[in-house]
C-alpha cells in the first residue's frame, strides 16, 4: 500500500505506535517530558516544513488556499468541524470532534497526543503563509470538548 492510500489519520496513528514506545523509552534516561518536549520540536520543525511545501505545489498561499488544505486533516471523517467564519482574511472553526484524540484514547496513548499531532497545526500556517496567524486556545486532545482553530491575515 503507497502513502498515499493511508489516510491521514492511519498514518499519525502507525506512526504514534512506532514513536510512542521510543519516547517512553528515552524518557526514562531524560525525562518523560523532556523525551516529548524534544518529539514535538522535531513535529514542529517537520511541520513547518510542510506548509511551506504545500504552497509551493498549490502555487500561492491564500487563505482560500488554506481551507482547502486544513480541511484535507478531517477526510474520512477524522475531524467534525463547524465553521463559524470564512473569507479572504478569516478563517475560524471548532473541531468538536477529533478521531485523532479517539484513536489516541484507544491506544492508550493519548497522553502524546499533542506532541505527534496538535503541536503541528501552529508551524504549518507559518510555512505556508507567515501573514497567516494562527490561535487555539483549547483542544479536544487535552480534554477540552472541542478545539478553536483562529486563522486571521495580517497585513
Amino acid at each position: 500500500m503507497s502513502k498515499e492510500e493511508i489516510s491521514l489519520i492511519e498514518r499519525r496513528v502507525i506512526e504514534a505506535q512506532a514513536i510512542v514506545p521510543l519516547i517512553i523509552a528515552f524518557g526514562k534516561k531524560v525525562g518523560l517530558e523532556q523525551a516529548k518536549a524534544i518529539v514535538q520540536r522535531n513535529n514542529e520543525a517537520a511541520s513547518r516544513d510542510y506548509g511551506r511545501r504545500c504552497a509551493a505545489a498549490v502555487g500561492s498561499n491564500t487563505m482560500a488556499d488554506l481551507a482547502v488544505e486544513v480541511a484535507s486533516w478531517g477526510e474520512g471523517g477524522a475531524l467534525e468541524e463547524e465553521v463559524l467564519e470564512h473569507d479572504e482574511r478569516t478563517y475560524a472553526f471548532n473541531v468538536t470532534g477529533c478521531l485523532y484524540a479517539e484513536r489516541y484514547e484507544a491506544l492508550g496513548i493519548r497522553e502524546f497526543g499533542y506532541c505527534l499531532s496538535c503541536c503541528r497545526d501552529n508551524p504549518f500556517v507559518e510555512g505556508f503563509n507567515p501573514k497567516i496567524k494562527f490561535k487555539r486556545t483549547q483542544t479536544i486532545m487535552e480534554g477540552a470538548p472541542y478545539c478553536d482553530f483562529r486563522y486571521t491575515l495580517k497585513d
